[in-house]
């Protein structure tokens, strides 16, 4: 019986070589993505990384660079609004979204708690403020006895929490923090300079708004499930992506600096 069973395993061991047939891979990402056949990307909504256009079609630099990601992979995209950013590497590691995607700065959280990609964008954290006010306030001193809205476990709530005297109020997201500032209810607001240049100034909803000084500098990368092989897979494909130009023609499109 033992003879048959083996001889059986070797019959079909043989027939998969003939007809090319391989075993998924449990621990790859990648084959895990590619048989569900959708990479669900976890984002919050905000210009000029990832929002939506009239038709409410997400758009935006990272929106389009993750789909164009998922092509390469021969996946559908799935866009997943994270609700909680702080939250956003128990959603990875759970399976309820397959990347963060959405401007993320290159923190020591992210590294320890995920497998990041390569940076690709320059960002800033970056105070803004009713307009009028901004020129009073030139460094992270002045910032002394203001109330600061912020994202909730973003790099813009950990540059708040640097300054000396400052209250710091963490929201759901940066859309949310800028509209306190915009309704008085918070003095200033701690947020990417991508957002606030897109977000801010004559011709967008918070005309009255502008950015100030710069509190941090950093770069934004890409977040995968700790030892995934899509890290390699997607560093390779944005190195192709540079050589071609199609990168670079979407920073100008978005109006952002690519990273060298």
């Amino acid at each position: 019986m033992k003879k048959m069973i083996a001889f059986i395993l070797a019959t079909i061991s043989i027939l998969c070589c003939f007809s090319g047939c391989t075993t998924p891979n449990p621990d790859s990402d990648l084959s895990y993505i590619q048989e569900k056949g959708t990479l669900v990307v976890g984002i919050t909504e905000y210009a000029p990384m990832d929002y939506k256009d009239e038709n409410g079609n997400w758009t935006g630099f990272d929106a389009e660079f993750a789909t164009l990601f998922a092509q390469e992979l021969g996946v559908a995209v799935e866009f997943c609004v994270i609700a909680d950013w702080s939250k956003k590497f128990m959603e990875l590691d759970t399976k309820q979204i397959d990347v963060v995607w959405n401007g993320m700065t290159i923190t020591d959280e992210a590294t320890s708690n995920s497998s990041v990609s390569d940076p690709y964008v320059i960002n800033a954290q970056v105070v803004v403020m009713k307009a009028d006010a901004a020129k009073n306030y030139t460094t992270s001193e002045s910032l002394s006895g203001l109330t600061i809205a912020v994202e909730n476990g973003s790099a813009g709530e950990k540059a708040a929490n640097a300054i000396s005297g400052a209250t710091v109020v963490p929201l759901q997201d940066q859309a949310a923090a800028l509209m306190e500032v915009a309704a008085g209810t918070a003095d200033a607001c701690v947020i990417d300079i991508t957002m606030a240049h897109a977000m801010t100034g004559e011709g967008t909803n918070y005309a009255d708004l502008a950015p100030g000084i710069s509190l941090t500098e950093e770069f934004y990368g890409v977040s995968f499930r700790k030892g995934s092989d899509l890290t390699a897979k997607l560093n390779a494909f944005m190195k192709k992506l540079k050589t071609d130009g199609t990168l670079q023609n979407l920073a100008q499109k978005y109006n952002l600096t690519l990273t060298d």
